[in-house]
């Protein structure tokens, strides 16, 4: 009985399938959601643009910025002719040459030491396009870290570029970058970093900042091995004066300072009241024996040249800023700062109408001309003349978009 039962429930269970699959698709059912493998379908495209845009993006970091050099250039040559090494790598980078038949020293300008400085790059990048050497060399690197101009900072939100207008009305495109190289050429930063030769301890994400590397390590970290090669710039090109070019917050105790290195105290202390009596307050800072890695400290410990860094103010690398945009690095108009300033929160002053790149880039060429100037009145075979850069008056006069190409 039980069987002929269960066997009547089968037929029947069969036949109203038969009737489901026969019968027409209802308004109701075709109201319902799609299928799973629908929705998998959907996901799996949206993945795949998700990915083509990233890609895209990191691709175009991956470009070199253009620089356009000025007539004066005599030639450019690469950081790996100075080790081999880096030579199709993201740390390798361009040097300009401007050289005069006439004697006299020779200066390294480094730009682009920390990516997330724009005025240090912007005023590098000026000085190749504009100029003329009269007596001596001038050589002149615009992205010394190029490998942290190929990405920005994590949890930073800054901008990844911006634009300044040049004299014919175009849009000129700067990177911003990373204060360390970028972590694909330095995966996994250790715990702890310790500095070749000094073996002094820092964080560990400080492997990949330039300016802890030095003198750098020939068969080191990709960073080592950037300061490395700069150092060997330095030797073999028998540089008279290295000026590093940096932004800092304002509320850090270094800033608006040239800091020297012993060997270039007496220049850097004469530049610094000639700035001061120009209106320019430099304050000057020695270079500290116990802090290692730093351009000023290892260089001038590694060779015979003066070396010096100048600080310039910047919001963009303070932790008291407000948003953060393309209008912050070229205007640095910040509501926060300027408060924090009323409030006499800070290392220097913040003005309500910011410091502009203007400002910031026209320190640095002030202080590279009165440095130069004073090196040459210190020892006349190692004077430097050259032309076709504005003075902090003209620049502010007229834009730095005015000088760019």
């Amino acid at each position: 009985m039980d069987k002929k039962r269960k066997k009547k429930t089968t037929v029947k269970h069969h036949a109203e399938e038969r009737n489901v699959k026969d019968s027409p698709v209802s308004e109701e059912d075709k109201s319902k959601p799609p299928s799973r493998l629908n929705m998998i379908i959907v996901y799996f495209l949206l993945v795949i643009l998700a990915c083509w845009a990233a890609g895209s993006d990191f691709l175009e970091q991956q470009l070199r910025q253009p620089v356009h050099p000025s007539f004066g250039r005599t030639k450019t040559r690469q950081l790996s002719d100075y080790l081999s090494s880096l030579r199709g790598t993201r740390g390798d980078t361009d040097l300009y040459f401007f050289e005069s038949r006439n004697p006299g020293g020779t200066l390294l300008v480094i730009g682009g030491t920390h990516p997330n400085e724009p005025a240090s790059n912007v005023t590098a990048v000026l000085l190749v396009e504009n100029l003329k050497v009269e007596s001596g060399k001038i050589i002149v690197i615009t992205t010394a870290n190029a490998s942290g101009f190929t990405a920005t900072e994590p949890q930073e939100a800054f901008p990844k570029q911006f634009s300044i207008t040049n004299r014919n009305g175009k849009e000129r495109t700067f990177r911003t970058g990373s204060r360390y190289s970028n972590i694909l050429d330095g995966w996994p930063d250790p715990v702890v970093y310790r500095h070749h030769p000094s073996g002094q301890l820092l964080s560990g994400p400080e492997t990949r900042n330039l300016n802890r590397a030095y003198p750098g390590r020939q068969n080191g970290t990709l960073t080592e091995r950037m300061a490395y090669a700069i150092t060997e710039v330095v030797r073999r090109e028998n540089v008279d004066l290295v000026i590093d070019l940096h932004e800092a917050a304002p509320e850090y105790p270094v800033v608006n300072a040239i800091v020297a290195h012993e060997r270039a105290m007496d220049i850097a202390a004469m530049a610094s009241i000639d700035l001061q009596m120009r209106g320019h307050d430099f304050r000057i800072e020695p270079s500290p024996v116990n802090f290692r890695g730093l351009s000023h400290r290892e260089i001038g410990d590694s060779t015979t040249a003066r070396v010096v860094l100048m600080e310039s103010t910047g919001a963009l690398q303070g932790r008291m800023r407000g948003p953060t945009n393309e209008d912050l690095v070229v205007s640095s108009v910040d509501a926060c700062y300027y408060k924090a300033h009323l409030l006499g929160k800070l290392a220097v002053d913040f003005p309500e109408e910011g410091v502009s790149l203007e400002v910031r880039v026209g320190r640095h060429l002030e202080g590279i001309r009165v440095l130069t100037e004073i090196m040459g009145q210190f020892e006349p075979d190692k004077a430097l003349a050259y032309s076709h850069i504005p003075d902090f008056e003209e620049l502010n006069r007229h834009g730095v978009g005015f000088y760019l190409k």
